[in-house]
């Protein structure tokens, strides 16, 4: 019976709360100069922390901060009581703040001030309150003096030294060391439990080689204790026995652990045996969660951090040596302090709104809520009628002034508290604007453009904008109003230039502020640097041309490698000329330069690299630099260091080609789920080559790594040997949980499905759990190898909770989070009634109607969903379009209303209203019929400027497609256009059945801009614009009868109107003469010249009927045609068109493929055109377009230009290389033979010296008179010696083989010069049988002899 009566409960609950009507709250902004005028309860900023410890030595700050206004008072309650500051002259609060300061004297105990301190904060609006904070001193208590016998124990046996330390505030951190303040090794044989004993499974004879000391170190206090040391004698036994394991912690079979949720579990299991036991955890039921679970102590402690209510359950540990095991379980409950699930926040409203204040909390045991009103328990403050509790939401209706509070709410189970501060503030303020006035905006064109209007008030004011004060408010087309008050403007234009002004209003009044538009060209490079290569020592230069508004100031900066440059002697930014130019080029200018142009609303930059190369000469081949290129691949792929999910990939790096590598891209393929296609697995920087590669289980892997640089990529390496990972359980949670209904009595349940990688195994499969939410009832589960399950026969649109799992045959992957689905939905009950009109305009009306019951949607209510079309036209005889067209509103109010826009004006509308969910409609309600009231007319169907003869222009329009109203005529203003100077406005008005007009130019060169708009009774609709066309031809036309005849598909494109330049249009300082008389055609044009002013009379206009059709347009200009050829750095570029000759400039687009840096050239030349400075090797695409018309353009071509110019053909095949050859050979060989044949003349002759020694008789004169040097010849001695007086032989001492280079005025009896001949080296030469003059004929007869 209790249940029941508590269902019936929370179902009036709920319907209430889906009846209960209510306005979305006021947000109060942080605007300082609201926040000083705005009255405001008192809120809390800043508290001490709830469990507050503190340290004895210092003074006591409980801190207590709070805001509000007026500025809140602050008092304190301590242990429950008000707690009287002023008493006591140890205890201060600082000024304009709650915060307690507690000093200490001599005498007194910080113990005395230790208790429960809550805090209040209060003005005249309401009360605000702190958590209790609970204020402990902390201790740290000595250890207590014992005397330790000597521990006495056998070897093998196991071995507990408890440590007990004494308990400190907070607890101590204990660990173990010995008498040398060495820590004692931890192992799996000996350890330290989570209550700080020493365990060993099993004791060694060493052990007894030191002692053992426990250890309390004392956070607040930075102090360690330390205990008297235990000393171990440890009996050795001949033969150790061996044991089964046995459990030292925790003792039993099983034992119970309590943990709090988002708290640390901590599980300990430490066992004695010999060997020593090996410790393993499980969970009854269910895995261990991976990804939560930590195993520390040589796995004798099981850590889940972070602590779930799926944690919760039978763990056991199992101790296991060779000799045999044993288990113990522990069961770890998981309960809960309270949470928050729905925390209030400030809520402010208007006089007579609703509201509501919701404090949902959980826990386990769930948690009881309590409410407060200014710190009173809400049940003993007086009744309300405007203000409803239903359990943890409190409801407020029609508030009122003066009923502003702070509400607390306290949330509290056995295991803590949470407390709230919430208040309601009522307010009636008239809008206001918070932005500065008048302020002023600049944007590029055809940017998307915001204009904000933050404003505030209460009631929430419905703000407007307008258009230079004109106008309905702006929203629609390419505006749209958000509802924080900001304008935003889609592309803007030229003519979105303004003064915008936006309107917020509420009951109290209304306030409004102006935005200023302007609309600039964008700042672009029109002329890029492009990449240079210089030689070291010369000077570079980068150009970099620039386009901005003339408005707006730009700056030009340049960078290095991202770096900003500095600009001294070495750099010279010429901004004249908007270059950089860099003298005497080095290594280090080597790199990345930038050109970045920036005004105060937008930027542009462009980049290119300057390569420095060696000097020509030292390698004369080099004849031009080459530019940086795609790296090599790399090569030698080598796996290494093989783990379950990872292994080492080694490569050797390619030639970077003159541009350095900045990283690698190391791309996978696998043969089980997608064979043969490579995707990228991870990318590393350029200096590394070798990288350990996390991989999936399950997956034969084969990698492949390409390098990256500047210019672009290498190709793929040659493929590594494949590597295969063995299988796993799914770590993946399948993505896109959701249910929904197909139909009124099912729901199917959906997901994504793994991905192929994300199996790790074979056998996939899929667990999935649901039941319907807030039931008790056991959950639902099927497996499945597909990603959806349908659920029948449920009830129609009922909430279930949906979770899922993914498994393979080696295990199971970790579960979902719960999620939410909902069964199908079924047709509306119900129809809205009563459906009304309260208040038409011309494009809007308010219309209201009776809400339904929700619970007879029967499906998530998605909107009343207005069905309206235009019936008929008020206008006679204009046919309209009956398409319907809908209208959704989302709303629960009890008297719903709604606004209806953008209706056409004057004419009848029919409508009527049903109530939508996701998929199905109700009835209709009653139908609907209104009239919208007259409106200004659109613009008029068509204007076109024709051209009859040279002096005279003929206007034609139609009446709009939608004229808004009855036509009471036309409008037309008009002026003289010249460049950039207008003339003076003119005005002319005519019935609504003329449509034709007549225009007499005083000047044929006379340039006019007209503006045409429709009347109604209401006022003048959309302007249509339009130019006279330009000539620059007039002169070769004499009468109407030579003009070309078009047809009327060029003559409507020709005339198609345009977006006019924006204007500003002066008042009109004179009105001319105009004669209106249907069907006569008559001008009277007078000029007088003088040598100082030409005076033109403004021109006659006539309204006549159309004679013919023959127009003079503006030809179409088109450039076509575009061709390249190509060359290494050059390229010759020609195309046609039909611009006058001489008059037109053109720009050369050149878009580099690899970098996507643009290059643009100006020319004023006609084609053909050679450009220079390109990338040898390059792809580009270029177009060619107009300078003075840029949308004027050819089509893009794409080209490449040749690569650099390197001679490979073999050289030795070369004509010029072996003549050169040949050449050198024979210069060689000429210069043996002179050699030789002065050797064969320097050899050594035994000349006698006639002027020191006498004749031999045989040396007699012949009878010619000459000497004979050849009688005697063979029994002369050698050379370099000579006979003496008495026959002997004798070393010459002044042979002229020793003096032949060393004596000058040496020559023979004909006077030659023979020492060049003959040198001193010789004679060792001859000696050593080595002598080269062996081949003289005169040293072969010295030889023989």
């Amino acid at each position: 019976m209790l249940g029941q009566c508590r269902h019936a409960a929370l179902t009036l609950m709920s319907l209430l709360l889906l009846l209960w009507q209510e306005v979305a709250p006021i947000e109060v902004p942080p605007d300082p100069k609201i926040q000083q005028d705005l009255k405001q309860p008192p809120t809390i900023i800043k508290q001490s922390v709830k469990d507050y410890i503190v340290d004895p030595r210092d003074n006591i700050i409980i801190e207590c901060e709070g805001k509000g206004n007026p500025v809140p008072v602050f008092s304190w309650r301590r242990n429950g009581k008000f707690f009287n500051i002023g008493k006591n002259p140890m205890v201060t609060m600082r000024k304009r703040s709650g915060t307690l300061e507690i000093g200490f004297r001599s005498g007194e105990r910080p113990e005395d001030y230790e208790g429960e301190y809550q805090c209040f904060a209060n003005n005249n609006i309401g009360a605000a309150l702190s958590n209790k904070i609970l204020l402990r001193v902390s201790k740290a208590p000595l250890w207590p003096k014992e005397a330790l016998e000597p521990v006495l124990v056998t070897e093998g046996s196991s071995l507990v030294l408890p440590c007990n330390p004494p308990p400190g505030l907070p607890p101590p951190i204990t660990f173990w060391m010995d008498s040398s303040m060495s820590a004692i090794p931890r192992d799996k044989r000996v350890s330290m439990g989570l209550n700080g004993d020493l365990y060993f499974s099993n004791v060694l004879a060493q052990d007894a080689q030191r002692d053992y000391s426990c250890n309390a170190r004392f956070l607040f206090t930075h102090t360690i204790q330390q205990k008297n040391p235990f000393t171990l004698k440890v009996q050795p036994s001949r033969k150790v026995a061996e044991s089964t394991p046995t459990f030292l912690s925790p003792s039993g079979s099983e034992s119970s652990k309590m943990v709090l949720r988002d708290e640390q579990l901590l599980l300990e299991c430490i066992a004695a045996g010999l060997p020593t036991p090996t410790i393993k955890w499980f969970k009854k039921g269910g895995d261990l969660p991976g990804q939560k679970v930590k195993f520390e102590n040589y796995n004798k402690t099981l850590k889940i951090i972070s602590v779930s209510e799926e944690d919760a359950g039978e763990y056991v540990c199992m101790a296991n040596n060779h000799l045999g095991s044993i288990r113990h379980s522990i069961f770890v409950q998981v309960k809960a302090a309270p949470y928050w699930l729905d925390k209030p926040s400030n809520l402010v409203l208007a006089p007579d709104e609703n509201g509501r204040l919701v404090c949902r909390a959980n826990g386990n045991p769930k948690p009881n809520i309590q409410w407060l009103i200014n710190g009173e328990p809400l049940e003993s403050a007086p009744p309300n009628p405007n203000r409803q509790v239903l359990g943890d939401t409190i409801l407020f209706r029609s508030v009122q002034i003066g009923s502003s509070a702070v509400f607390q709410c306290n949330a509290s189970n056995q295991h803590g508290y949470l407390l709230a501060n919430a208040f309601v503030n009522v307010l009636d303020i008239p809008p206001r604007m918070l932005a500065p006035k008048n302020q002023l905006i600049k944007v590029i064109e055809n940017n998307r453009t915001f204009l904000d209007c933050p404003f505030f008030g209460s009631p929430l004011p419905l703000l407007r904008w307008f258009k230079n004060g004109q106008g309905s408010g702006l929203d629609g087309g390419q505006y749209r109003v958000y509802i924080n008050g900001t304008l935003e403007i889609k592309r803007a234009r030229a003519e979105d230039e303004g003064t915008y002004t936006c309107v917020a209003s509420n009951i109290l009044g209304k306030a409004e502020n102006q935005v200023r538009l302007e609309v600039k060209e964008p700042t672009r490079i029109v002329q890029a640097p492009v990449h240079l290569s210089a030689i070291r020592g010369s000077t570079a230069r980068f150009d970099c041309k620039v386009k901005s508004d003339p408005s707006l100031t730009v700056t030009v900066f340049w960078t290095k490698d991202d770096k900003p440059l500095n600009l001294g002697w070495k750099l010279w930014p010429r901004k004249e000329e908007e270059s950089l130019t860099i003298p005497n080029v080095n290594e280090g200018d080597e790199g990345e330069y930038t050109c970045t142009v920036k005004s105060e609303i937008d930027q542009d930059s462009a980049s290119a690299r300057l390569t420095v190369l060696e000097e020509a000469s030292l390698n004369p081949s080099i004849t031009s630099a080459l530019p940086p290129d795609r790296p090599d691949p790399p090569t030698d792929l080598d796996l290494s260091d093989p783990a379950a999910r990872s292994v080492r990939l080694t490569w050797i790096p390619g030639n970077d080609h003159r541009s350095t590598v900045t990283e690698f891209l190391v791309q996978f393929e696998e043969d089980r789920w997608e064979p043969d296609r490579w995707q990228n697995l991870s990318t590393y920087p350029g200096d590394l080559n070798s990288v350990i590669l996390q991989l999936k289980p399950f997956v034969n892997y084969q990698f492949r790594v390409i390098a990256i640089n500047s210019v672009g990529q290498s190709k793929p390496s040659h493929p590594s040997p494949r590597y295969k990972t063995s299988g796993a359980a799914p770590d993946a949670i399948p993505r896109g949980l959701r249910g929904w209904g197909t139909k009124k009595d099912n729901m199917e349940i959906t997901w994504e499905p793994l991905l192929d990688l994300e199996r790790n195994g074979q056998n996939l499969h899929y667990s999935v759990w649901w039941r319907r939410k807030d039931s008790v009832d056991e959950w639902n589960n099927v497996t499945t190898v597909q990603s959806n399950h349908v659920v029948h026969n449920t009830e129609t649109y009922v909430p279930y909770e949906i979770k899922i799992q993914a498994r393979n045959e080696f295990g199971s992957g970790p579960e979902s989070n719960m999620a939410i689905g909902y069964s199908g939905e079924d047709k509306p009950t119900e129809a809205p009634t009563d459906l009304r009109v309260s208040k038409v305009d011309n494009t809007t009306a308010n219309i209201h109607w009776k809400p339904v019951d929700l619970s007879s949607v029967q499906g998530e209510f998605k909107e009343y969903r207005l069905y309206y079309w235009r019936e008929a036209s008020q206008v006679p005889g204009l046919i309209v379009s009956k398409e319907k067209k809908t209208k959704g509103f989302y709303t629960t109010m009890t008297e719903p209303s709604g606004i209806l826009s953008d209706l056409v004006p004057y004419s009848r509308y029919q409508m009527y209203m049903v109530v939508a969910n996701n998929h199905f409609e109700s009835q209709q309600s009653n139908m609907v019929e209104f009239t919208t009231k007259e409106g200004v007319p659109d613009a008029p169907r068509f204007f076109r400027i024709n051209r009859r003869s040279l002096d005279t222009i003929y206007l034609e329009w139609d009446k709009p497609l939608e004229p808004n109203g009855i036509l009471v005529g036309y409008k037309l203003k008009y002026r003289t256009v010249n460049g950039s100077r207008l003339g003076p406005i003119h005005f002319e008005t005519f019935l609504p059945n003329v449509t034709e007009l007549t225009l007499h130019l005083p000047d044929r060169s006379t340039r006019y801009k007209f503006l045409m708009s429709a009347l109604t009774q209401v006022g003048a609709g959309e302007v249509y614009a339009e130019e006279s066309p330009h000539f620059t031809n007039e002169e070769n036309f004499t009468d109407a009868t030579g003009l070309v005849e078009l047809t009327d598909a060029s003559v409507s494109s020709a005339l198609t109107p345009t977006p006019p330049p924006p204007t500003i249009i002066a008042t009109a300082t004179s009105s001319p003469s105009t004669t209106t008389t249907p069907r006569t055609t008559t001008s009277t044009t007078t000029t007088t010249t003088t040598a100082a002013t030409t005076t033109i009379t403004s021109p006659v206009l006539i309204t006549t009927k159309r004679i013919d059709q023959n127009v003079l347009v503006t030809p179409v200009r088109e450039i076509w045609n575009l061709t390249v050829e190509p060359n290494s750095n050059y390229a010759n570029v020609s195309w046609r068109h039909n611009f006058p000759a001489g008059s037109s400039e053109f720009v050369l687009e050149f878009t580099l493929d690899s970098e996507k840096t643009v290059k643009v050239v100006q020319v004023k030349q006609q084609p053909p055109i050679t450009v220079a400075d390109l990338i040898a090797g390059a792809e580009y695409h270029l177009r060619v377009y107009s300078h003075e018309l840029n949308t004027v353009s050819s089509k893009f071509i794409t080209f490449k230009t040749k690569a650099a110019y390197i001679d490979q053909v073999d050289i030795a095949t070369q004509g010029w290389f072996i003549g050169l050859m040949c050449a050198i050979a024979l210069i060689i060989l000429i210069l043996l033979i002179v050699c030789f044949i002065k050797r064969s003349r320097g050899g050594k002759y035994p000349v006698r010296d006639k002027k020191d020694l006498p004749l031999d008789p045989v040396d007699q004169k012949d009878q010619d008179g000459s000497f004979d040097y050849h009688s005697d010849e063979d029994n002369k001695p050698l050379q370099g010696s000579q006979t003496s007086l008495d026959g002997n032989v004798k070393e010459s001492d002044d042979s002229l083989v020793d003096y032949g280079e060393g004596g000058d005025g040496q020559f023979n009896e004909d006077g030659s010069f023979i020492g060049q001949y003959t040198v001193k080296k010789d004679k060792d030469e001859t000696e050593g049988n080595e002598s080269s003059e062996a081949t003289s004929p005169v040293n072969a007869i010295y030889s023989l002899a």
